[in-house]
């Protein structure tokens, strides 16, 4: 995204504006939602991949830390707490049609330092209550008062936007989508995490060289996510150009 607005098309057509949506999948949808935490990561990976030796060869396969690094995450927690992650996707899609989908970026940027590399657990409500409340006292929020902790923590141990997750979940198998990450651009294009830069930055080009988008998000209706909240974006160039020189990955 970044790329686009740092290097305009010489034609002169009109920048674009990005609308992200974050649809929930879970890696390990049978883990306890009542557990704080049910184990390690370092524990969970070695387990899937059949032991210390597999789970070495698929790092090596996948250059997880390469990844990583390119996304703007320093190092990965292997030890991190690995738990139910229903309430925090619940929370993500409360804020962003709450809140708008820039302050839904932002929680979901700041949940990834503090799951990824500090490895505090999805599932700590407590804690996930603090931390939320507090990074959005810093976010710029049209016409609304920031939820308090209190108020975030009673979402949390709520059942408020679980049909909406349930709902996508199914859409998601019915697409035959598995793994991620996943990206559809443009309501029609599903671009695999693993792609290179440079096929998101064609298509983004075509897509300016178009003047239009022809599809709509596929997942805004099954989430609930209002035509208005899309149209207001994630991203504008100005945020763009503001997380460019603050060296933030996007």
């Amino acid at each position: 995204m970044q790329t686009v607005v740092r290097q305009p098309l010489p034609q002169g057509q009109r920048p674009l504006q990005f609308a992200v949506l974050r649809v929930p999948f879970f890696l390990e949808p049978n883990y306890d939602e009542t557990a704080t935490f049910v184990e390690s990561n370092r524990a969970r990976l070695i387990q899937k991949w059949g032991g210390p030796e597999g789970w070495e060869r698929q790092k090596a396969r996948h250059d997880l830390k390469g990844r990583g690094q390119a996304a703007g995450i320093p190092h990965f927690n292997l030890d991190r707490l690995a738990a139910n992650s229903m309430a925090s996707h619940r929370l993500i899609q409360w804020i962003g049609k709450t809140y708008g989908l820039h302050a839904s970026e932002t929680i979901y940027d700041m949940l990834n330092h503090y799951y990824f590399v500090d490895g505090h657990s999805l599932n700590d409500k407590p804690r996930l209550a603090a931390v939320v409340a507090k990074e959005l006292e810093a976010v710029v929020l049209p016409d609304a008062k920031p939820p308090t902790e209190e108020e975030l923590l009673e979402f949390l141990n709520g059942n408020q936007g679980r049909a909406e997750i349930e709902r996508a979940l199914q859409a998601l198998d019915r697409l035959g989508v598995h793994g991620i990450p996943k990206f559809i651009i443009d309501g029609q294009q599903i671009v695999d995490g693993a792609a290179d830069s440079k096929v998101f930055v064609n298509i983004f080009r075509a897509i300016q060289r178009r003047g239009v988008v022809h599809g709509e998000a596929v997942f805004a209706d099954i989430l609930g996510v209002s035509k208005g909240v899309l149209q207001r974006g994630s991203h504008s160039v100005e945020t763009l150009l503001a997380d460019s020189e603050h060296g933030m990955a996007l």
